[in-house]
């Protein structure tokens, strides 16, 4: 990935910070993008301790603002020439419980997050970067098994991760052949928002997979290389599930 340029929303922490990080141990300059500047001048030293030959640097704002998209995307063009990778990676969830239990508030906080923002995150990468078929492209959405299944507390997070999986095989589509879209769907992976979970159900939850394990951010990060870098270069539209074989039970 030596000289490719990426650009990762909600990559402050969890699979977003170790998606970058890899990135940059492969060579990538990356830019992170997320809510808190604290966090994110955090991860930007965590991603530079790994990877100091790289360029690392950090834009501030809310995903699913739906004109940020395009003022950071310039604003990294205008640093770095170009955005050969776009990882769609913020999300939110203020929801949990019975999905009929859901307010109309919290409904349009999902949808403009993680619907919407995916959508204008890559809207504005094509403008500003791939519409004019200079540079080729690769387009990386994170969504979820839940996306392609049912169950548990987060109904309605899971219908926008479903969203998320459909708008990446229309977007492939659509955008071949200069950009590939691709998503990835994690099953239940150690992170800060998953926490609760693992925490208190991992080791059983953990035995019933075939993997015996539950997933670490690395195992998502290694998938994000494959699907942005030109390992994958015939690869477009898919979904890559990565869930120690949560499916199968």
């Amino acid at each position: 990935m030596d000289s490719k340029v990426a650009l990762i929303t909600g990559g402050s922490r969890g699979i977003g910070l170790e998606i970058a990080k890899v990135f940059a141990q492969c060579g990538a300059d990356v830019v992170i993008f997320s809510r808190k500047e604290e966090s994110l001048k955090r991860a930007c030293d965590v991603i530079k301790e790994s990877a100091p030959n790289v360029n690392v640097s950090y834009q501030v704002g809310n995903a699913g603002d739906p004109d940020l998209p395009f003022e950071v995307v310039e604003s990294v063009v205008s640093e770095f020439a170009k955005i050969d990778i776009l990882v769609n990676n913020a999300a939110t969830n203020p929801h949990f419980g019975p999905t009929l239990s859901i307010t109309p508030e919290q409904m349009d906080k999902i949808l403009k997050v993680n619907v919407a923002g995916v959508m204008r995150w890559t809207q504005a990468a094509w403008e500003h970067c791939w519409k004019d078929n200079i540079h080729k492209g690769s387009v990386v959405n994170i969504a979820s098994i839940g996306g392609i299944s049912v169950g548990g507390g987060i109904g309605f997070y899971n219908v926008s991760k479903a969203a998320v999986i459909h708008l990446t095989k229309q977007l492939a589509s659509e955008m071949g052949p200069m950009v590939r879209v691709n998503a990835i769907s994690p099953g239940l992976v150690k992170t800060d928002m998953a926490r609760t979970l693992w925490e208190n159900y991992g080791d059983q939850l953990a035995e019933k997979l075939p993997a015996r394990r539950i997933g670490e951010t690395s195992d998502i990060a290694k998938a994000a290389v494959f699907l942005a870098s030109s390992m994958s270069e015939w690869v477009t539209g898919t979904n890559l599930v990565v869930d120690g074989g949560s499916l199968l039970v």
